[in-house]
Order: C-alpha cells, then structure tokens, then sequence
C-alpha cells in the first residue's frame, strides 16, 4: 500500500536487498525480525512499521533500525499530546480500534502510548468490519473527561511518516531508535 506514494516522492522499489539503500517492513511480526537480521547482514538500514515483535535483538545494530509502532503524524501527536495531559489528570484509559486482520492486540501504538503516559493504563482492543486504525485516550479527574482521538481513515496517513523516517534515516545512529516522535 505504500509502494504508490514511495514512488510518487521519488523513491524506487527494488525486488533484492543487494540493490536498496533502506528497507522498509510493513509485513507481519513473525517475519519482521528476519527480515532486517537480512538487512543489518547487508549494511542495509531499515524502516520498520510491523509492530508485535521483539525489538531488543537490535538495539545494538550496526546500521540503523528505525521502529515506529505508528507512521500517522495526527496519532504521533495524539501520543504526545496523552503524555502531557497524564500528568494532570487522575485516570485514563486507551481504547484502540483496528480493522479485523490487524494482528496484535493491543496495537503496539496503543502500547507505546501507555508507556509515555508512566504505565499502567488500561487498554481495550477492538476489531472490527469497517475500521482502519483509531485510538481515543479517555483521560478523567473529578469533574471532567478530556478525550484525545486520532482516526486513520486510509492507510494513505502512514505515508508521510514512512518518507520523514527515509529521509532522516542516514542521520540516525546505528542500532534502534524507537518512535516517530524523535524526528519531529
């Protein structure tokens, strides 16, 4: 799905590792890990958008491994925006939507946003006919709910994400980084 809007930017897609200058894995997690081990064998740095792998294996990579569990700026955002407003409300809790082939559950951006906002937090997965991705933190103090929601429509919103990630990529030290929101 991303194929189109690489091309568009100027990027070429390539059938062989031995003829890129970056990866770029959206597969699913029990392929994920061989695919970049194959990409860091070949110096090949990598973007990596699967998410409900084990990350560890590569922190010390000698190329760069550049993992986002979310591509979308709106949903980086809505990540940013939930640390900030947890440390000013009592409670929260994340409800994540995704369409019904989505694999993990909960999604690796629902727990990552958990994580920013110090642990903790509930989550609750849905899948559904008719979804695509949707995440709402429900954050409540005596009073007053605030609501942070992002809604991926089409995967068209991923785009963006995955070009600033290509083109930051040879600025990035070698191993893992973690997170859309270090190249914003």
């Amino acid at each position: 799905m991303l194929g189109p809007g690489l091309e568009a930017a100027g990027h070429t897609l390539v059938g062989s590792l031995d003829d890129a200058q970056a990866m770029v894995d959206f597969t699913r997690p029990e392929a994920a890990a061989a695919n970049i081990r194959a990409a860091v064998s070949r110096g090949v740095p990598s973007v990596i958008g699967t998410t409900g792998w084990d990350t560890s294996e590569f922190e010390g990579a000698p190329v760069t491994v550049f993992y986002a569990p979310n591509f979308a700026l709106g949903a980086v955002l809505m990540m940013r925006f939930a640390e900030e407003a947890a440390r000013h409300m009592q409670q929260a809790e994340i409800v994540e939507l995704h369409h019904p082939a989505k694999l993990d559950a909960p999604s690796g951006t629902a727990r990552l946003t958990a994580e920013r906002m110090g642990g903790g937090v509930p989550i609750h997965s849905v899948r559904l006919p008719g979804l695509t991705a949707h995440q709402e933190v429900i954050l409540g103090a005596p009073g007053e709910v605030l609501t942070i929601r992002h809604d991926a429509t089409s995967h068209d919103a991923y785009t963006p994400g995955v070009l600033l990630a290509l083109e930051r990529l040879a600025s990035l030290p070698p191993g893992l980084t973690v997170g859309l929101d270090a190249l914003l």
